[in-house]
């Protein structure tokens, strides 16, 4: 094995840094074209969120591996070799896959604990397996990856250290202030309707917001969204508004929720300034008071749904009163996308109305956990009190900026009655959060499985070698009886059978204690080199040795065998 992860992150990077150095689809797909054509590799596979950019790779030569990695991680970013190069880090064979078991625990983000970061691995071992780019290697060790991460969520209290991004990003909105509390009343404006976008509509309906506007480019979308909301079972009121109609929303909202994969400004200081001007000119307390107590003509049903949606909405709610409340936001979980989802995993399809059906509030949020943005990305930056010691009650426009590039202009925190909560602010907020003393546990299950895996690996290596020595020895045993044959030719089917394998007998006790032995020496460390002393000392041809390898990585069977690291 020589498994090299060359990358950056949120603890490596600056926000600006990976905010250029972000990867788009296309991107993605060209880098590990790119890296298998490159002479070091032989597998590989890139894992990539809004907070960290990995390349992982099978290599045969270290240094010209981190030297390829790099470089094409510079030219596929972005971003010049020279400037990326000290924020790169690089992991090795054992240490490599300690890192992304620890990736996968959520150690390694910037909320402890976090599930969402499953998600992302599962994509990224599909995207391997999709262009033919993760080979035994790679396939192996994300595979188990995901077993590790899971296996940290049910066995130890993690979920307690961590928690999603938007509950994580409302609770700085809301300044020490309980949250439900905070939000009670509330108005929001959701800007975007995929992933994260959904996961933080469904978050505030669970917190108590009284109404929420989602904004999207494609209209589509954003009324999708809005119906699955109405139809939760929460009580929240929702809609669809035009992306034209974001600015004149800002007047009347108290808080704005921002996830989008635009690469300008969703929002500038220009457009938040006007808005809260116009808002404390055109809006009294009494009328906000008054605004507020009127009741909602159709706080159940969109407008425009013909009957039969309406039975679909109600069958949802009835789901939803069934189920109780939605679930927690924090927890790992995992749904299929049907065959026509977008690229972006959405759960509940793309062909309208029809798509909501037997979808329940908890779906609504699982639709969150499918985030390429799951995770955000900062470096811890010296506090800055102007956007960490507001009070929530002197906040006239809050908002949540979950995009990576950020969509939201940061200069708004310095308009008196805004609050931005961004990846940097929430980055600083982390540094200072508890750990869990369930962390410890997590690691304890990290070092395990990375002990478990490198020994699988190396047993691994060694069995074509093992493989091609007992076939070297049944090819000895068959040319030896038939040269028995020719010297005595009067002995008959019974007694040739029973010289046969009795020599077979032989063979396999002298052959037995060896091979078990060597397979034990091989999966310990250090132990790959018994495979070479094999090859040795029996002149095993190394051509038999490698079609062994090549048959077994090629079975099938070998994925479904138990005793594999798979």
């Amino acid at each position: 094995m020589s498994l090299l992860v060359v990358g950056l992150s949120h603890r490596s990077a600056p926000v600006s840094v990976l905010e250029r150095a972000s990867l788009s689809a296309d991107a993605k797909i060209k880098l590990l074209h790119d890296t298998l054509a490159a002479e070091p590799a032989t597998e590989a596979t890139v894992l990539a969120t809004c907070n960290r950019i990995e390349l992982y790779a099978d290599v045969d030569k270290f240094h010209a591996g981190v030297a390829e990695l790099s470089t094409l991680l510079a030219q596929h970013s972005g971003v010049a070799l020279e400037e990326l190069t000290p924020y790169l880090y690089v992991h090795y064979e054992d240490r490599a896959v300690h890192h992304l078991f620890s990736v996968a625990c959520g150690l390694d983000s910037m909320v402890v604990g976090e599930g969402q970061i499953l998600g992302q691995i599962k994509d990224a071992l599909a995207l391997g397996q999709e262009l033919h780019s993760a080979g035994r290697l790679i396939n192996d060790l994300f595979q188990q990856a995901l077993r590790v991460g899971k296996r940290a969520h049910s066995e130890t209290g993690i979920d307690r250290a961590g928690q999603s991004l938007v509950t994580f990003g409302l609770e700085q909105l809301a300044v020490g202030t309980p949250v439900t509390e905070w939000a009670r009343g509330k108005r929001a404006l959701v800007i975007g309707a995929g992933s994260m976008s959904s996961l933080a509509a469904a978050t505030l309906a669970r917190v108590g917001v009284a109404e929420i506007a989602v904004a999207n480019r494609t209209a589509e979308r954003a009324e999708r969204l809005a119906e699955i909301l109405v139809a939760s079972g929460t009580g929240v009121t929702a809609s669809a508004i035009p992306m034209a109609e974001v600015a004149d929303e800002l007047t009347r909202v108290d808080v704005v929720v921002s996830c989008t994969g635009a690469t300008g400004l969703v929002l500038t200081a220009d457009d938040v300034l006007a808005a809260v001007s116009w808002g404390a000119a055109a809006i009294t307390p009494a009328e906000r008071e008054e605004r507020d107590a009127a009741p909602d003509p159709s706080p159940h049903t969109p407008a425009g749904l013909d009957s039969a949606d309406a039975d679909v909405l109600a069958r949802l709610v009835a789901a939803a009163e069934a189920g109780g409340r939605i679930a927690d936001a924090g927890a790992a979980r995992t749904i299929s996308a049907p065959a026509d989802a977008e690229a972006d995993g959405c759960p509940v399809g793309l062909d309208g109305r029809s798509a909501l059906t037997g979808v329940d509030a908890n779906s609504l949020e699982l639709h969150g956990t499918w985030a390429d943005q799951g995770e955000a990305a900062a470096q811890r930056q010296p506090r800055r009190s102007a956007r960490t010691q507001a009070r929530a009650t002197d906040v006239r426009l809050a908002l949540l900026d979950l995009a990576m590039p950020r969509d939201i202009d940061a200069a708004v925190h310095r308009i008196p009655g805004v609050r931005l909560v961004d990846i940097e602010s929430l980055a600083e907020a982390s540094a200072d959060a508890p750990m869990a003393a369930d962390v410890d546990a997590v690691r304890g299950i990290v070092a395990q499985e990375v002990a478990a895996f490198g020994a699988a690996q190396r047993a691994a290596h060694i069995t074509p070698t093992v493989v091609a020595l007992r076939a070297m020895a049944a090819e000895v045993v068959a040319m030896e009886v038939a040269r028995l044959d020719g010297r005595l030719p009067d002995l008959d089917e019974r007694q040739r059978a029973e010289v046969t394998q009795t020599v077979r007998r032989v063979v396999d006790k002298l052959l037995h204690a060896p091979t078990v032995r060597v397979k034990q020496l091989a999966s310990e460390p250090g132990g790959a080199g018994y495979a070479d002393a094999l090859r040795e000392l029996f002149d095993l041809d190394p051509q038999t040795v490698a079609s062994v390898s090549r048959a077994d990585a090629a079975d099938p069977k070998n994925d479904d065998d138990p005793g594999r690291a798979s």
